[in-house]
Order: structure tokens, then C-alpha cells, then sequence
């Protein structure tokens, strides 16, 4: 039988989701607790691999297992068993061929700027308050992203995909408060993609790269030309949408 989890976690104290042999990592927990507590061993497939110090209010995953249990009370014991900043929302029962990762038709990211300084902040933000950013100029650019489909210039180098195609639907800057928050929207996404975007947006917003120059770095499809990769600390994962008939399932 096949189950799905949706969890969030803070991610500053975790090397990324991934399981990592010398290092603590979300699914490690994740499957260190439901093995324990199902007393069979669990490996669970994430939603998608965010990177170290990368945090998510809402990540699915899903789990094989031979016996049927109790979600609500594995729910409650589980929540127990795990850190403090890793929460599981819910588990439900799919269909067996269900997939946190191959079903999911969208991803959405936020990466959060505080503008000025907050010590309470540190872990969630870049704290950006040297320099005024033209935020107009930074829509304007990122609008662009979405009359492509190659991003081949903000991905990690020498990682191994099949294509470079990303369909984005959203992408845009937007106050709250004193947080300028960036939101992006994909069917899918590129190992440091939204990291690089949003430095090669800063680049616009402080005008070092102009307009036309952000739609060549998409063109050129050389990551050396684009801008730097910001701090992971102010990435979430924000939303993970799968067809109402995966998370249906009774």
C-alpha cells in the first residue's frame, strides 16, 4: 500500500532534503521516524530535493508499506518522534502507482528579502540594506521568464538532466511589508535555478544588468553569465500541486 505524507520543515539545520551519508538530511528523519514507529523499513521518495539550508511549508512525500495502520495516531506519534522543525500535516492512503514526485504538475518557490536588518530574521531572509533595488525594473525583467522555456543559464553546471525546458507560470516580485518577496511558479525546476534567477534579478534591480541584457543571459544559455546564486536560507518550496484525482484517492 501506497502513502503520501505532506510535511514542512525549517531547513537551517539540514543538509537539504536528500539522504546524505555524511550528513543530516529531512528525509533521514523522516525515515528514521516511520521505520521506528511502523517497525518495517520506510523509504520515502520526496516531492523534490531542496538543498541545504533550503526550507518548506509544504512538501509531499509518499511510502510503501505491507500492513494497514492508523494514520491519525502514527500522525500524532510520528510528530512526537520528529525535531521540532519538521512537521507532518497529514498522511492518507493513494493509489499504488501514485507519485509525490512524477505527479506533480507544479512547483511553486518563494525567496524572501528583508529590507534592512532583524536578528530574529537571520535564518528565513537575505537581509538586503546597503542598496536600493528598483524592484519596477526586477518585474520587468522576470516577466521575461516566462517567454521562455530553456534555462540552461541558471542551472547548477555539470548536472545531469535530460532537458533544460521549464514551462514557468508565475514570476513575480511582491511586497509584504518589509519583505520583498520573490514567487515563482514551474511544471518543474533546475538544480539552483530559482537561486540564480532571483541573483540575476537582484544584478537588474541594482542596475548592473540591463533589460535586454537579462533576456541575452537567457539566450546565451551560459550559467558563467548570469549572476550569482543568492543564500539558500531565504528559499521556500511553497506549494506542490498535484490532479485532484492523485490526492482523491480513497
Amino acid at each position: 500500500m501506497r502513502y503520501f505524507l505532506e510535511l514542512s520543515y525549517k531547513g537551517t539545520n539540514y543538509h537539504g532534503w536528500q539522504y546524505q551519508p555524511n550528513a543530516i538530511s529531512v528525509q533521514e528523519k523522516m525515515n528514521d521516524g516511520l521505520s521506528k514507529l511502523l517497525k518495517e523499513e520506510i523509504n520515502i521518495m520526496g516531492a523534490g530535493r531542496t538543498d541545504a539550508g533550503v526550507h518548506a511549508s509544504q512538501m509531499f512525500a509518499h511510502f510503501d508499506i505491507s500492513v494497514a495502520f492508523d494514520e491519525n495516531v502514527i500522525l500524532f506519534k510520528l510528530n512526537s518522534y520528529l525535531p521540532s522543525d519538521i512537521v507532518v500535516h497529514r498522511i492518507f492512503k493513494v493509489a499504488d502507482k501514485a507519485h509525490t514526485r512524477f505527479d506533480a504538475i507544479s512547483r511553486s518557490y518563494e525567496y524572501r528579502i528583508f529590507l534592512g536588518r532583524n536578528p530574529f530574521l537571520l535564518d528565513t531572509t537575505w537581509q538586503f540594506y546597503i542598496r536600493t533595488l528598483n524592484v519596477e525594473k526586477m518585474n520587468e525583467a522576470a516577466s521575461e521568464l516566462l517567454n521562455y522555456q530553456n534555462f540552461k543559464s541558471f542551472s547548477r553546471s555539470k548536472t545531469a538532466v535530460n532537458t533544460y525546458n521549464c514551462v514557468i507560470s508565475e514570476a513575480q516580485w511582491v511586497f509584504d511589508d518589509t519583505i520583498l518577496i520573490f514567487k515563482i511558479s514551474a511544471d518543474r525546476f533546475l538544480r539552483n535555478m530559482v537561486r540564480a534567477i532571483v541573483g540575476t534579478l537582484v544584478n537588474v534591480g541594482l542596475g548592473k544588468t540591463s533589460l535586454q541584457e537579462f533576456k541575452e543571459i537567457i539566450e546565451g544559455r551560459d550559467r558563467t553569465k548570469a549572476g550569482a546564486s543568492v543564500p539558500a536560507k531565504a528559499l521556500f518550496l511553497t506549494q506542490v500541486k498535484y490532479p485532484e484525482s492523485v490526492l482523491s484517492h480513497e
